[in-house]
């Protein structure tokens, strides 16, 4: 075949090509972010209570809101240079690869399909995302396995159907499911009593006991059916952007770590107890350069947003109205899964 032959062949089959979504420029995201002067930074579309939730004020707040500040506070020092973009979940992606935010942090799973088909890189995980079951505190159970021959509510058309039964299976008990496909409806058939255990995703969950005013008449049991890392989300192509993620987020798990809070960092900074502590904190110098930061980013963020524990506990946990335990989401040495990167 001739060349121009192959070169129309060439052109016919780009033509034919289905368009793709276009990509913000990747690569220069830090320089993008500074030359703006805020971080656009994903919420939601109303309110995911526990995690990005509108108060009476019209401020923003959650775990995910905190995280996105941590960012901020990392690049800029204050936590305020953000914008919230409220955003639903099919907006997450698209609104990621257009430019029209510079992170997505929205309770998001890192899935093999949303890094090799979207184009998207995940950080560290900062929450494990379990589905959990619940129940009545007045039937005393300790376990999903003392409910047998009993009832159990679950959101229809879902992964819980399915995990419910393998588990069950697992376990040798019998459950009667109870289907239901709108919340308002599942949720209503739980503490009505129609159904003595109730399964969704864990936070679902315990916010849905904190709403009803009464926590103490109901029990997360122990069981985890399944897991989902919840990671923040970055177009691919931009390491030192993910560098930036992953360096906030250790530097909250960290600071927990290492005893460092918003109410003693300055003691902390002036008399660090340890080397890693000086370096960290921007004492010793190095903590900055190398991620395009000052080396006081870390102590900003901690100074103005704390460290894990303090975020975790006013959003989710026994400060906010939901008394979420930290279980799985505790540090390490707390019997959880969640580590730092080490600042040496």
């Amino acid at each position: 075949m001739k060349l121009s032959n192959l070169a129309a062949v060439a052109l016919s089959a780009a033509l034919a090509m289905p368009a793709l979504p276009a990509l913000a420029d990747a690569g220069k995201t830090l320089e993008t972010v500074k030359a703006r002067g805020s971080l656009l930074c994903t919420g939601h579309d109303g309110s995911y209570l526990g995690f990005a939730e509108v108060d009476d004020k019209g401020n923003w707040k959650g775990l995910d809101i905190d995280l996105c500040r941590a960012v901020a506070t990392a690049i800029f020092g204050d936590p305020t240079a953000l914008k919230i973009i409220p955003i639903s979940w099919a907006q997450r992606w698209p609104a990621l690869q257009s430019g029209d935010v510079d992170i997505v942090i929205k309770a998001s799973g890192g899935t093999l399909s949303r890094d090799t088909e979207l184009g998207l890189q995940f950080s560290n995980s900062y929450y494990l995302g379990t589905t959990k079951i619940m129940a009545h505190a007045e039937l005393g159970l300790k376990s999903i396995a003392d409910a047998d021959g009993g009832t159990i509510c679950i959101p229809a058309g879902t992964t819980q159907e399915q995990q419910i039964a393998s588990y069950t299976q697992r376990l040798g008990i019998t459950l009667e499911p109870v289907v239901i496909q709108k919340t308002e409806e599942l949720e209503q058939a739980y503490f009505s009593g129609r159904c003595d255990a109730y399964t969704q995703w864990g936070p679902v969950l315990a916010i849905a006991r904190a709403a009803k005013g009464n926590i103490d008449e109901h029990v997360l049991l122990p069981d985890v059916l399944a897991l989902e890392p919840e990671v923040m989300v970055m177009r691919q192509g931009d390491d030192n952007w993910v560098d930036i993620a992953n360096w906030t987020l250790s530097a909250l798990l960290f600071a927990e770590q290492e005893g460092v809070n918003s109410g003693n960092v300055d003691d902390m900074r002036a008399n660090p107890p340890t080397p890693e502590v000086s370096k960290f904190l921007g004492v010793t110098p190095g903590v900055g350069k190398g991620l395009g930061l000052t080396d006081d980013w870390a102590y900003n963020v901690i100074k103005n947003v704390g460290n894990f524990s303090e975020v975790f506990e006013r959003n989710l946990g026994q400060e906010s109205p939901y008394k979420m335990p930290r279980e799985m989401t505790a540090l390490w040495k707390d019997g959880g899964v969640l580590f730092p990167l080490v600042f040496d």
